[in-house]
């Protein structure tokens, strides 16, 4: 084995001891979940940055700009970046004020049951392609730091088990901590590759202009007729929009130490992403003029654009260089990955399970946590293991089924006193049932794409069940209760 291996398994035992040594904070399911709303704002910052910066911001978004230029990257991370600070802007206050422990509970207590059980499960079914990407990622940075003596599918299961080992005892606590030490990696290590990288091409100058003469800048901006704004329009909103009614997002507000660490954090997490996410996407294009016949072999059906970043670090970079990039992309991938395991785990278990035993002790519902933990990593292990879609059609794909179902009805719930019951259910059924229907039968070509039909599905189904006579029994009250923080008398009739 290669001294890069060796420093790169290193690197993985000491971040796992940590998330260890970080669960003697966790006491009870609150802890947990949301870390006991004792973050710092520097450590906000870190968790929010450090779990989106994963495995699609280092190797699948680059890929993608490598393909399509500019225009193929509209979702993330313009979307994505654009979706953390309208969060922090817009949405962490009030639900910070709500001190809730799970996205789901908002539903439940402006809506109900239903609406919480349906939105629970549509949130927990997006985060199969998210993590599926960042466990399919560690396969191949061990398949890669190994020479092939571990087999991608080997490195998946070693990847997402250690993994699991820290955030099944530390939960929220474990993530928060080594999300900063990653953050830390991530930040120094993209700095200091850009830097070597640079000196190889001429300066970054030489690179940009090179992609403008290539037009890879070209394509941002939609054809200026209503199919090309359209497209342009249901690209960008799927992550942007998708992305806000999810547990991460919420989990990382709502573990900050006040109110304005969660609005801020936020903000200025999802700005700094933005900024580095364009690092990578430099050094993967500095491949063309470092290594073209490479870059065009990658590009090729029998290669892979995801590895043209990886390949040139290795063959091109010193020791140094690669041991921070893999140090920084390990980082990148276990921050994202142990946060979306957690995420997910804790909304079924909080918001599913918990309501079929309202009287279970916390003790036991912290135990429940952990087991569905465990059974959603070897569930999205072996989805990864199957998948052949790209890294960056994973997550982009896993924010359609929330914006179609959730984020109507998170928005409208927030901002709109008469959204009831029964409009929120009937923008969550109609969105679903129009998204599914038009990935089933329309044409690849319809002006109308799945995911932006299933948006307005939803529009029409809030403002239409809102607005019509009610069948379902709302309490008008509801939305000021909640607003105020009022949790325990919140508890939304006819459910």
């Amino acid at each position: 084995m290669s001294m890069l291996f060796w420093f790169v398994i290193a690197y993985w035992v000491v971040s796992v001891l940590i998330g260890l040594y970080a669960a003697r904070n966790v006491h009870g399911t609150r802890d947990f979940a949301i870390a006991g709303r004792h973050l710092p704002f520097y450590m906000v910052v870190a968790v929010v940055f450090a779990t989106w910066f994963g495995s699609e911001a280092v190797l699948g978004i680059p890929a993608t700009f490598l393909e399509e230029g500019i225009g193929g990257i509209i979702a993330d991370p313009f979307g994505a970046s654009l979706c953390l600070i309208l969060f922090g802007l817009f949405l962490a206050g009030p639900l910070y004020k709500m001190n809730l422990l799970t996205i789901g509970d908002f539903y439940k207590k402006r809506y109900g049951r239903t609406a919480e059980t349906l939105t629970t499960l549509a949130i927990v079914v997006s985060y199969l392609g998210w993590v599926a990407a960042q466990i399919t990622a560690l396969g191949l940075v061990f398949n890669i730091v190994s020479d092939g003596a571990i087999s991608q599918v080997q490195g998946m299961w070693i990847g997402s088990l250690t993994i699991l080992v820290y955030t099944f005892v530390g939960g929220m606590w474990a993530v928060a901590i080594t999300d900063l030490l990653q953050m830390t990696i991530i930040v120094l290590g993209m700095i200091y590759i850009s830097t070597e990288i640079s000196t190889m091409v001429g300066g970054v100058g030489v690179v940009v202009d090179h992609a403008i003469a290539a037009g890879k800048f070209d394509n941002f901006w939609p054809d200026m007729n209503l199919a090309g704004i359209i497209a342009f329009a249901a690209a960008l909103m799927t992550m942007m929009f998708g992305s806000m009614p999810q547990q991460d997002v919420f989990q990382r507000a709502q573990s900050a130490k006040t109110l304005q660490y969660a609005k801020w954090g936020s903000v200025l997490g999802g700005s700094l992403y933005f900024c580095f996410a364009f690092i990578p996407m430099f050094l993967a294009y500095s491949a063309t003029l470092i290594d073209p016949a490479m870059v065009e072999a990658q590009m090729s059906e029998t290669g892979d654009p995801q590895m043209i970043l990886p390949t040139l670090i290795l063959t091109h970079a010193p020791l140094a260089a690669q041991i921070l990039f893999f140090g920084a992309l390990l980082s990148a991938i276990k921050s994202c990955a142990s946060a979306t395991l957690l995420a997910p785990s804790v909304t079924f278990t909080e918001n599913i399970l918990r309501p079929l035993r309202p009287d279970i002790p916390d003790h036991k519902l912290l135990m429940a946590m952990r087991w569905v933990t465990v059974i959603f990593t070897l569930l999205v292990t072996l989805y990864a293991i199957n998948s052949d879609a790209s890294i960056f059609e994973m997550v982009e794909n896993a924010y359609q089924v929330t914006l179609v179902s959730a984020f109507i009805p998170l928005v409208f719930g927030i901002f709109w006193k008469r959204a009831t019951n029964q409009g929120a259910l009937a923008a969550i059924m109609l969105g679903a049932i129009v998204w599914i229907a038009n990935l089933m039968f329309s044409p690849e070509d319809a002006l109308l794409p799945p995911q932006f039909a299933g948006l307005l599905a939803s529009l029409i189904g809030m403002i239409v069940g809102s607005l019509m006579p009610q069948f379902v029994k709302h309490d008008r009250t509801v939305h000021e209760r909640l607003l105020e923080g009022k949790m325990a008398e919140v508890i939304p009739e006819g459910e």
